[in-house]
Formats: C-alpha cells, structure tokens, sequence
C-alpha cells in the first residue's frame, strides 16, 4: 500500500431503492452502497456467481453462500459485497452511518463522532503523515485513537503477546546477522578473535591486573545454513503464535481492524489473511469485510504474497 492512498469522504447516494436494500440485505444497508438486482428466472433467484437457481426470496446462494444481490460503490461503480464498508478497488471507505474508528451509529452529517469524538473527515499519522480512516495508520502501524492506545496497553500485558514480541526480536536480530559465506571467513574470525584477546590481555597488564578476566565475543557468526534454519525454527514459533490469536467473526469491523493492528508485532514482514476472500492484505484496513474474521501471515513463507499495494 502506497503513502499516498489517501482516503476521501463520499457523499451518499441518493438514487437507492430501500425495498430492494432491505430484500438484499440481512442486516442494516451501508448508506452509500447501491444494490444490484439478481437475475429473477420463473424458478427463482440465479446466482451472479455460480449460476445456481435459489429461491425468490432467498438472500444468499444455498450453493456458494455468496450474496445474491451485489452492492455498487459509490465512488468507483464497483460491484462490492452488500456487507462492506471498503472498497478494496479504489480504497475508500463507504459506509457514511458508521463510525469507521470506533463502529458507533452516525446520522450522516456529524463532523466528529459522537461516541469516541474522531473527526469522520480523518486522521492525519504523526509519524508518516499519512490520512486515515481507521484508528491505526494503514501505512506505519502508529495507533491515533485513544481507544488504539488503550488496546495496545491492554495487549502488552497478555502473554502470547509478550511472547510474539520476543520472537519477532528473535528473528529481526537474525535477519541483520551476517553469516559466514565461505571458509576464509571462518579463519579470519578466529583471527580476529585471538588479536581481541591479546589486546585485552595487554590493557589489562598495563592497569595492573594480575589475572584479568576477557569478556566473550558478541560475535556468533555461524553459516549460512545455520542461520537460515534458526530463521525458519522463528518463523514457524511465529506463525502458531499468529494462528493462536486469530481473530474470529464480530459484529463490528473497526472491532476487528482495531484489534488486529494492536496485535501486529514490529520488524516482521506480515499480511492480514481475511476470511471473507482468503485473499491477503497490507493490514485489515485494506479488508472490505473485517468483521468475518482472519490472521496474520508471515510473508515469504509458501510463497505467500500480499494482493494489494
């Protein structure tokens, strides 16, 4: 995801027919989102994914289980799924009765949020100063609410967390480790190490030291293959770490962004694997259906890759 996404407030639409958002929908229609009509046949309701033929009143496809009736942003004209509130083409947010900070209900026209005071125009990150729609920055991970703040506070105490934190350490240590690349190396490291104390040895006589103790080396240069396989001995604590604090389904997406961005650990590549799509992305903010639940992934590992930028 790139600093300059920056997220704009739409305006709502007004050509939306509430009979057919309240037979598309099973919960309340996001007030920016159009809906779509399904394909009506004399047996019922086609699916637009599948083709299978439901029942006229029937909301999601007993098939696929994918809505019936599609919604369209109000920014881009994209087909999007009814129960988003982001638009995961142009990258905005679209649900204008619907605090995207804290979840709390809006009339449309607050300029600040009634329930946790956020401007809905957005936050500016004073770290990246990047604009945005949610209570962490999309682009650094800084937290810009006080509920953010609250959350992370609240995390650090929990010991999976704690643990994540380590071993995330762990391996950014590893990454910056230089290994040795050939038998050169080797020999000239325990060169180095012999001449370290020696010259110790020398200090120590000259201050009058009769027995002088030498500190051991920081340096624990090993091989290539062994470092890789203390990196991936890392990654793999990581990841059941990750699967461990999955996040399950919720009612509120911003429950779900927020949590989740509160989890993320520092120095690790990592993308946010949703449960809406399975797809991977920059973080949840990039999710247009959060509240379905997901994890965060390791980047490199079974060749996954993020699909966004």
């Amino acid at each position: 995801m790139t600093t300059d996404d920056i997220t704009l407030r739409p305006e709502p639409s007004s050509s939306m027919e509430p009979s057919l958002l309240r037979e598309a929908m099973p919960q309340e229609q996001p007030a920016a989102v159009q809906t779509q009509p399904a394909l009506q046949t004399a047996e019922g309701v086609a699916c637009p994914h599948c083709s299978s033929v439901n029942a006229p009143d029937a909301m999601f496809c007993q098939v696929c289980g994918k809505p019936l009736r599609m919604g369209t942003c109000p920014n881009c004209g994209s087909e999007i799924d009814p129960d988003a509130d982001f638009c995961e083409v142009c990258h905005r947010y679209i649900r204008t009765n619907v605090c995207s900070f804290c979840g709390a209900s809006l009339t449309g026209t607050e300029a600040y949020c009634p329930e946790c005071g956020n401007p809905r125009g957005g936050i500016v990150c004073p770290t990246c100063r990047t604009l945005n729609d949610f209570a962490f920055c999309k682009q650094c991970g800084t937290p810009l609410t006080d509920e953010a703040r609250s959350l992370v506070a609240e995390l650090q105490q929990q010991p999976d967390y704690q643990e994540l934190v380590q071993v995330a350490h762990e391996l950014e240590e590893l990454n910056l480790q230089l290994p040795y690349s050939s038998e050169r190396d080797i020999v000239r490291d325990q060169m180095n190490q012999k001449l370290r104390e020696r010259v110790l040895l020398l200090l120590a006589k000259d201050e009058g030291v009769a027995a002088p103790v030498i500190p051991e080396s920081s340096s624990k240069r090993i091989s290539k293959e062994e470092l890789n396989a203390k990196k991936m001995a890392r990654k793999e604590q990581l990841t059941r770490l990750l699967d461990r604090m999955a996040i399950p389904a919720q009612a509120s997406p911003a429950k779900v962004r927020n949590y989740a961005m509160a989890q993320k650990p520092v120095g690790v590549r990592l993308a946010w694997q949703c449960n809406f799509k399975h797809a991977l992305h920059s973080s949840p903010c990039g999710c247009a259906k959060p509240q379905l639940g997901g994890r965060w992934m390791i980047l490199g590992i079974n060749k996954a890759t993020k699909d966004d930028k």
